[in-house]
Parts: structure tokens; sequence; C-alpha cells
């Protein structure tokens, strides 16, 4: 028997994962995106699971909406060398890419950008170094 159903292109899942990263950074629900859009949460999900191909002009207003350029959703993408850029430095946004979609990353980073005093800010940088020191150590 042959398969009927193709598999989601990788770019396609890419670009889904990356809407979905800066969805849930900014605190929003598929409900509201879909709304600003015009559209159904279940569409937002299909875009998101790479299901669904994203249209250049809806990709463009989800980029307004989530306040970040369109490139955002292409960093990193399968297959792009284009960015000259060493491996260090693409495992180091695959990193930052991994911490923001954990939970922890997530409420670490929305309570993080609501301490407006930078030495608070400078002071818990610090005291993170700290412990992550002091766990080396053991």
């Amino acid at each position: 028997m042959i398969e009927n159903k193709k598999k989601p292109n990788p770019i396609d899942i890419h670009v889904g994962s990356r809407i979905r990263l800066r969805r849930t950074m900014l605190g929003m629900s598929q409900e509201k995106l879909g709304e600003s859009l015009g559209i159904t949460f279940q569409q937002i999900q299909k875009y998101e699971k790479g299901t669904n191909r994203v249209g250049a002009s809806r990709l463009q207003n989800i980029s307004s909406i989530l306040n970040v350029p369109v490139s955002f959703f292409f960093e990193d993408a399968p297959g792009d060398q284009a960015s000259g850029a060493g491996m260090a430095e693409a495992s180091s946004s695959n990193y930052v890419v991994d911490f923001l979609s954990s939970s922890e990353g997530l409420q670490l980073n929305r309570a993080f950008v609501k301490i407006t005093d930078p030495k608070v800010r400078r002071r818990l940088v610090e005291l993170v170094k700290t412990l992550a020191a002091e766990a080396d150590a053991e």
C-alpha cells in the first residue's frame, strides 16, 4: 500500500517552530494570534507543526503582530549555509532557542524582562553565574 500522506517540509516545520517560540516568549495564546490574523487557533496549530505552509503575506502579518522581522522565522533553518557563521555560533543560537523553549527558560525570561533596574539585573546575572559555578565545582 502506498502512503499518500506527504511529510511536512523541514523549512515549514522550522518556520512553525519559530512562530511558536516567539508567540510563547510574548505570552500570547494561539487563540489571540489567530484572532489577530482573522483565522482559527487550529490553523495556528497547523502552522506551528509545519502541517500547513505559511504564505508570504500571512508570514509578514505574523512578523508584524509578533514584533520581529520576517528573517527571524528563518534563522538557523535547515540547509541554511548562507550565513557564513561558524558552527559554534549556530550551536550557541540553538542553545538559546532550546532554553527559551523550555518552561523554566520561558519563565525566567518573562520575569527578567519585567525587572527595569539595571543594577538589579546585573546582580541577578551574577547570582546565576555564582550558582552555576558552585554546581560545576560539586
